[in-house]
């Protein structure tokens, strides 16, 4: 009889172990105790949140490979298929962050070239408290340095993302990766295992002692013991990465394969089993003949480590010695470790004596699902409304200037030169010009590609913020002249078992299937992140979309910069001078206060359908999504980098917000479905015909020029600035909290 101690140090419960006990027909011993712990936690088996996932559309045309692979995959034409997928490693990279964030990378490749798919690029969505705590500021620079140290290495451009910054991830930073691989359809790989008597084999690093019971550690809130945890951190080696990613890819060239998968969370446990599961067979494996880098590992830890750079094959009866001279030729271990079964059980030996045997469906299949009660926040009303009476407007130019100061809208340049965003030479636009754009080579498209959430307006409305989260995400690639065709999401919350948190999660997801329905964007698969908490505390709700876009014509794609002297600024879409969820609020006030804008979703459709079709026509010259921070600092934004400015004049918003507060809401207010765009003199009659017959808003708000930003509201000039001091604001914000004093001479 196993230690109701034990059991609870495990993560399970009273209740699943006596499920674990009927499955099995007799009490576990220990290693098939911390089997069962990893495969049934949250981070393995979705058991909190599996019920509310299958409501998100997940096919369509152009839907190749759905959500229950390694990776999601979509047609995008000439037999080729985009292969993509977000993960999260927030746990790890907050006990460690570079190691925490470099395997986060690591582990989102693996589950692309382990479809059959060459990855061509990678994004990450970050979330941190305040860059004025030091702590904070220790774990951007580990996490940042991870995510450089791990994507340079191996050779895979970083070609875009987004940073976001509040005290609510203070105590637990978000680290959510996105990877897209291009592979042809005859050459995806599927992860399963069937075949009796099929060998299967390990491949890649020696299993050691690091990440063991990560899966368990990813699915608990954190405490004051978390020293205790770093062991639970698994430690990469991105040059070992890139062996085996050629390794993989060439043998997957050979026919010799029936399946493959990465061992990622839970490692050997988790592939052995769901390789099993999927293909409806058994496997058999023999610990002993795991290359290990530890001596005297028991079977209970190499069955648990997460060691990094391993994979898990299932090979073809006959063709053994092909899949090993493969291997044998990049200088790595491929080992045969076991066999494909027809009983359907796990079954672990060591040096041939039994030492776990269990069946594989109640690993997987039959894991607990939950239904967890759910209630609104008594709190959530009262978030709701913004307490205009406390307030007083501060000056525009000095709003203006501490918003470009904030670390959500300033430059990340500090970040990404950190990146190589060159390598392959497939990019088309640098990191913070626009949506991360990569040619498809050999033929004339582009895959533009995107990763967003404002998880301000997910707080104060979970329903109507996950909605945005997929339009601004869509609208960003739209922005880059592309047509979404597939996202996958990072859905990033607290405690699950408080009704409260688990209420945030199903109003998102269920706010994500409207949007993605309304939108046709399919979602291919994604990561569900839970227990995002520390002492009780958790983050701010952050259902993190990746979205993937098509252009036919990578030469016609558009960038947020203007791009010539003399051209019209074209406003799409409506502004009503909104400031519920602002940047505005947050920066200026320190609220998170009010209802989220509107979002008319059949309205974002036609704009973003607007956007394709006249990039594709070369009727306008850049484009730049209207979002934190409103009209003003889009503007700037468009004029960062080029030195181009801008004047403009728009009429007053007319908003929810006092009189006193009219300039602000015009300027600074976060309205939805907005785009600014650049479009040459002679081609705005044409944009203007075809937004009114796309149903669209369209107005001609001033011209590009100067060296300034001037914004004139019903004939007033309320912001003049110079475009240099804006851009020094702006460019230098994030990289002073990180400047080293210099010495005294």
């Amino acid at each position: 009889m196993i230690d109701q101690a034990v059991i609870e140090r495990h993560g399970l419960t009273q209740d699943e172990y006596d499920r674990i006990v009927t499955a099995m027909g007799r009490e576990p011993n220990l290693t098939e105790l911390g089997i069962f712990s990893v495969m049934w936690s949250e981070h393995c088996s979705y058991k909190s949140s599996r019920v509310h996932l299958k409501t998100l559309p997940t096919t369509g045309p152009r839907v190749l490979q759905g959500p229950g692979e390694n990776a999601g995959a979509v047609d995008i034409g000439d037999g080729l298929a985009a292969v993509f997928k977000i993960e999260s490693h927030n746990h790890p990279s907050f006990i460690e962050p570079y190691q925490g964030a470099a395997t986060g990378v690591g582990g989102i490749i693996r589950d692309i070239f382990t479809m059959g798919a060459r990855p061509i690029a990678l994004l990450n969505s970050l979330r941190f408290g305040s860059l004025q705590d030091p702590q904070v500021r220790r774990c951007v620079e580990g996490v940042v340095a991870g995510i450089a140290g791990y994507g340079n290495s191996i050779g895979i451009p970083t070609v875009g993302g987004e940073i976001g910054f509040d005290d609510g991830y203070a105590g637990n930073p978000l680290v959510n990766v996105f990877c897209l691989g291009i592979a042809r359809h005859e050459d995806i790989v599927l992860a399963a295992a069937s075949g009796t008597g099929n060998p299967v084999y390990y491949v890649g690093a020696k299993t050691g002692r690091d990440g063991i019971h990560g899966a368990t550690m990813a699915s608990t809130e954190f405490d004051d013991k978390l020293e205790e945890r770093r062991p639970a951190v698994q430690v990469g080696d991105p040059f070992m990465e890139k062996l085996l990613l050629e390794a993989c890819l060439e043998v997957m060239k050979t026919d010799t394969l029936v399946g493959i998968q990465d061992m990622g969370a839970a490692g050997l446990t988790c592939s052995t089993s769901e390789m099993g599961s999927r293909g409806g067979a058994g496997v058999q494996i023999d610990v002993s003949l795991v290359p290990q880098r530890e001596t005297g590992m028991t079977p209970y830890e190499i069955m648990l480590s997460e060691s990094q750079e391993r994979m898990l094959l299932v090979v073809k009866q006959g063709r053994e010695a092909e899949v090993e001279r493969v291997f044998e030729k990049w200088d790595l271990h491929a080992v045969r470790i076991g066999e494909v079964t027809t009983d359907g059980r796990m079954r672990v030996l060591n040096r041939g004596e039994v030492v776990a045997d269990m069946p594989n469906r109640s690993l997987t299949d039959e894991a607990p699902l939950y239904t967890r009660p759910f209630s609104e926040p008594a709190w959530q009303v009262e978030v709701q409304t913004i307490p205009w009476s406390g307030l007083t407007p501060a000056p525009i130019t000095e709003t203006f200037d501490r918003l470009l100061a904030a670390p959500t809208i300033a430059s990340k340049r500090w970040v990404y030169r950190q990146y190589d965003h060159m390598v392959r030479t497939n990019t088309v636009v640098t990191p913070g010009m626009g949506a991360g754009t990569v040619r498809i080579k050999d033929t004339d498209r582009a895959l533009a590609l995107s990763v967003d959430c404002n998880s301000r307006f997910v707080f104060l409305d979970p329903l109507l913020g996950a909605q945005h989260a997929v339009a601004e995400s869509s609208r960003n690639v739209a922005c880059a002249g592309a047509q979404a065709i597939g996202a996958t999401n990072c859905l990033n919350f607290g405690n699950p078992q408080r009704p409260e948190i688990m209420w945030q999660f199903a109003k998102a997801v269920e706010g994500i299937g409207v949007a993605c329905r309304a939108l046709d964007i399919p979602i291919t698969g994604g990561n569900v992140s839970l227990y995002n908490e520390t002492e009780g505390k958790g983050v701010l709700p952050t259902p993190t979309l990746g979205m993937v876009g098509l252009l036919e014509h990578a030469d016609r794609v558009l960038g947020r910069a203007f791009r010539a002297a003399g051209d019209a600024v074209v406003l799409l879409g409506e502004s009503r001078g909104e400031l519920g969820g602002s940047e505005y609020l947050n920066t200026i006030h320190g609220l998170v206060r009010g209802c989220p804008p509107v979002l008319d979703l059949a309205r974002e459709r036609a704009l973003q359908q607007l956007l394709v079709s006249a990039a594709e026509a070369s009727v306008i010259r850049s484009a730049h999504d209207c979002a934190e921070g409103g009209l003003a600092v889009t503007l700037a934004e468009c004029s960062f980098d080029t030195g181009i400015g801008s004047e403009v004049g728009v009429p007053a918003s007319v908003g929810t917000a006092p009189s006193g507060f009219a300039d602000i809401a015009t300027l600074f207010g976060e309205s939805a479905s907005r785009v600014i765009v650049s479009v040459s003199p002679e081609q705005v009659s044409t944009l203007l015909t075809m937004a009114a017959e796309a149903g669209v808003p369209a107005t001609v708000i001033g011209r590009t020029g100067g060296d300034r930003v001037k914004i004139s509201v019903d004939g007033r000039t309320v912001l003049d600035e110079s475009l240099r001091d804006a851009e020094e604001i702006w460019s230098s914000a994030i990289g002073n909290c990180f400047a080293r004093p210099r010495a005294s001479a």
